[in-house]
């Protein structure tokens, strides 16, 4: 029997890698559904038909995260001992501990090879030797007991292979991962997120012809809009792990709020306005968003970004805003280089419809738990199509506890600037809720042809 995977034409490349991998110990970071299982059951049946340790064959232990994926896993066994011309002695669900009542799906060759399929119980792998695959590990219940049980299986020398998905980065698949990348670990890691694999073939695979470009951005656009959450878009097929534990405003809270046709012209716009602005220059953006409250909602109808952008010319498009009739309150980021812009709209418009903030940690707090209360209230309403830039934004911010126990909150520095948006959200949510009396505003002649391309 011949183990040469490239002139069988069944395997796409990247589970071709798989298979020509012969090291000990493998961990696979991959994307839902592109056949992960199905090249894993045939390296185990071709090693328990050839695979001799200490010159006695190798029997193969596979948990699942639950039943069905134990028994879709030996069906494929089964597939590849027929192609294979293996005859199986046994198969069935059968009792492998009767002390413990642990049974097991399993396959046995005439060579006394045995394939047992597991579900997640740890105790399963007590007093037992072998080839281990753990497989969706990072769903598994109670993986640090499960890795102390299976471990301790390939100590005479079996290979072992970990295949997983992300569940988040609490758990021991992700530090798992944190510790080969620190060179902490040397096992061999392979990642397939869906953009490998589909570049690889899986979409021609999936269709039973030849995929186009177009084809294949096609089905993977429609894959992850059928996910309906960045969540599961990153973790099932990204091979992102979600930190959601430590995000203040989870993806879960964004998606909530978004509703069609919430972007709207300024001018057309009659309701009270609200605006907020997080002032930067060239790193940091500046960020003006504009809120219609149709009470009690609050409508986030403009947010513009402006990027390396002169003070002269920010304050003009921000004046402009300033001016109309139905903008009742403003609130401005006065920290930094913000002073001198929202000193001046402070005097031009008054400090009853203009607010300058300056940022420490009591006001963020502030300002962020009050925009997280809005949005858990379904108080604020974003659009559909926000783009994922602004939505990776609102989602950066982190709460930490500082050495002295204070509460801070910032970015994580995985999007452009430092949560500029988010920011300038808050400014607006916050000068929504923090109304006083309104006096009639100072009219700003800014120049029509710079400012048209913002006001509409």
């Amino acid at each position: 029997m011949s183990n040469n995977i490239k002139n069988t034409a069944l395997f796409l490349p990247y589970q071709t890698r798989w298979l020509e991998d012969k090291s000990r110990i493998k961990i696979w970071e991959k994307s839902r559904r592109i056949g992960a299982t199905y090249v894993q059951s045939y390296e185990d049946v071709y090693d328990a038909l050839n695979l001799k340790i200490h010159n006695k064959p190798c029997d193969v232990w596979f948990s699942s995260a639950n039943e069905s994926a134990a028994i879709e896993y030996i069906k494929y066994c089964e597939f590849w001992a027929k192609m294979f011309n293996s005859a199986v002695k046994k198969h069935g669900k059968c009792v492998i501990d009767e002390k413990h009542s642990i049974k097991a799906f399993s396959l046995e060759f005439k060579n006394g090879a045995r394939i047992n399929a597991l579900t997640s119980n740890p105790k399963q792998f007590r007093s037992k030797g072998g080839k281990v695959v753990l497989d969706e590990f990072a769903f598994h219940n109670n993986q640090d007991t499960l890795w102390t049980s299976a471990k301790p299986c390939i100590t005479w020398g079996y290979p072992l292979r970990i295949i997983s998905t992300h569940n988040g980065q609490n758990c021991l698949f992700y530090k798992f991962l944190k510790q080969i990348a620190s060179d902490k670990l040397k096992w061999s890691h392979h990642r397939t997120p869906i953009f490998t694999a589909v570049n690889e073939g899986l979409v021609s695979k999936i269709l039973g012809h030849d995929a186009s470009k177009e084809n294949c951005n096609e089905w993977l656009e429609q894959e992850k809009q059928n996910c309906a959450d960045e969540i599961t878009w990153a973790q099932e097929y990204c091979c992102i792990a979600v930190d959601e534990a430590t995000a203040f405003i989870t993806y879960e809270m964004i998606n909530s709020i978004k509703e069609p046709d919430i972007i709207k012209p300024i001018d057309s716009l009659k309701g009270d306005l609200y605006l907020g602005m997080d002032i930067g220059r060239y790193h940091d953006f500046s960020v003006i968003t504009i809120l219609e409250q149709v009470k009690p909602i609050n409508f986030l109808r403009h947010q513009i970004v402006l990027k390396a952008m002169k003070f002269r010319e920010q304050k003009e498009i921000l004046y402009k805003f300033l001016s109309k009739p139905n903008m009742r309150r403003a609130c401005l980021d006065g920290t930094g280089l913000g002073s001198q812009l929202a000193e001046d709209a402070v005097l031009d418009f008054g400090i009853s419809k203009v607010e300058k903030i300056i940022f420490s940690s009591k006001s963020k707090e502030d300002m962020a738990y009050k925009l997280y209360t809005t949005i858990q209230n379904r108080e604020l309403l974003i659009d559909i199509l926000t783009p994922d830039e602004e939505i990776e934004d609102y989602h950066s911010i982190k709460k930490f506890k500082t050495s002295s126990n204070n509460t801070r909150f910032d970015s994580d520095n995985s999007t452009d600037g430092h949560a500029d948006r988010f920011w300038s959200l808050a400014l607006a949510n916050y000068a929504s809720l923090n109304k006083k009396s309104y006096k009639k505003p100072v009219i700003y002649s800014a120049k029509p042809d710079f400012m048209s391309n913002f006001m509409n």
